[in-house]
């Protein structure tokens, strides 16, 4: 009786590389549709609070980015679960950091700071 698609992921589903803890909560956040697959993405929610420490929880994360703080090669994207993917831009102007996302040896994404000339 489902109506289209899944809205919900298990945090024991989600990708590998995302490396979440299995006891962080039974859920994970689900990329929206977007330019990247959803396995080889990062949702914007967890670059956020999981990587870069810029919020503790999931309602911080939604108010930096209803504040229009982040974008994303170029873009203001204020959903949560925007796919960010490889080599894409992810820049923060009040902090005046740009990350670019990249693979490191063992397939996880890594985020490798730039320069601002490099950001373009």
């Amino acid at each position: 009786m489902a109506r289209g698609l899944k809205k919900h992921l298990k945090r024991l589903n989600a990708p590998k590389h995302w490396m979440l803890d299995k006891l962080g909560g039974a859920f994970a956040p689900k990329p929206s549709s977007g330019p990247h697959k959803s396995r080889e993405c990062l949702p914007l929610i967890l670059i956020l609070r999981n990587r870069l420490k810029y919020a503790l929880t999931y309602r911080e994360v939604i108010a930096i980015l209803m504040q229009r703080h982040v974008l994303v090669d170029g873009k203001v994207r204020t959903d949560k679960t925007y796919p960010a993917g490889f080599m894409d831009v992810v820049s923060i102007p009040k902090t005046n950091e740009n990350f670019r996302l990249l693979y490191d040896t063992k397939g996880r994404f890594r985020l490798h700071s730039l320069r601002d000339d490099e950001a373009k």
